[in-house]
């Protein structure tokens, strides 16, 4: 199974917000108005929302990149 995680360019954002908005979740704000990702996988049903989000920033500074698929760990004996 594939895993997304969002992602920001910090040299392109300008500090909008709408990312923080739009997915709180996994958005918030520094004290700045720039943006503190949660670097976790998204959970499935939030990869919708951080689209949105993603689509929604001004400035394109906001990515989703997929992770490569894990192969199963072996048992160990």
């Amino acid at each position: 199974m594939r895993s997304e995680r969002l992602i920001v360019d910090m040299i392109s954002c300008s500090a909008h917000g709408m990312c923080a908005e739009l997915l709180p979740e996994r958005v918030s704000l520094d004290d700045w108005g720039y943006p503190v990702i949660d670097a976790a996988p998204l959970d499935p049903e939030l990869v919708g929302l951080a689209r949105i989000a993603v689509q929604s920033c001004p400035k394109l500074a906001l990515r989703l990149q997929r992770e490569p698929a894990r192969a199963p760990a072996r048992a160990r004996r």
